[in-house]
């Protein structure tokens, strides 16, 4: 059963974010707040949980669109290619925010995605999730939970998330409740500003 981990966005306590990156150093799942819907996310760099991952969701780990979660812009060089200044002033603006940047990626990917020519990138606008991120030292790799019977649906109470993915996951984390509009998804891989799923971000400011 997965330990049930009350984390306050404002003000974190160490103890328990250095509690979840011990278990997403071994590997474990982990569901946390994000400044948009609940994700589920590990270790970028485990192979065996971001499989994990990917039968979770029914999906081939070489086909999931996951995005990476980052703590700040810094993290960007990582995966993603050299962008051009206008490109790093939209991200600059927006970001932390509720959206989901798709960037041209470069030869560092993990293993399995070496094939896509993209990624997703989030730098939410929540503490929890970024020192979890910065503690861990690396990108968590990350996907929204939802209700079988409707994307739309988002689970947004901690403790009816706990209840129904308690046995499933390592780690659910009460960050508080979720809002239940995902994150608005922009495509800048290729210089143009393309919308690919309207969300929370408005994107009326670019």
């Amino acid at each position: 059963m997965a330990e049930f981990i009350k984390i306050y966005d404002e003000n974190p306590n160490e103890r328990e974010i250095d509690k979840v990156v011990s278990v997403l150093k071994k590997g474990g799942l982990i569901i946390y707040p994000t400044d948009t819907v609940y994700g589920l996310g590990c270790d970028i760099t485990n192979m065996k949980a971001m499989e994990k991952v990917a039968k979770i969701k029914g999906v081939k780990l070489e086909k999931a669109n996951f995005s990476f979660i980052c703590y700040d812009l810094s993290n960007l060089s990582d995966y993603v290619k050299q962008i051009d200044t206008s490109t790093y002033k939209i991200l600059k603006k927006a970001l932390p925010g509720p959206y989901t940047f798709v960037l041209p990626s470069n030869n560092n990917l993990p293993k399995a995605f070496k094939s896509k020519k993209t990624v997703g990138i989030r730098i939410p606008d929540n503490n929890i999730i970024r020192e979890l991120v910065k503690k861990l030292g690396n990108p968590i790799v990350s996907t929204s939970i939802y209700d079988e019977d409707d994307l739309i649906e988002y689970t947004t109470d901690p403790e009816l998330i706990f209840e129904k993915w308690g046995n499933i996951v390592d780690v659910v984390i009460d960050g508080g409740y979720g809002d239940n509009i995902p994150s608005t998804v922009v495509d800048l891989s290729d210089g143009e500003i393309t919308v690919l799923r309207k969300g929370k971000g408005s994107i009326d400011d670019f």
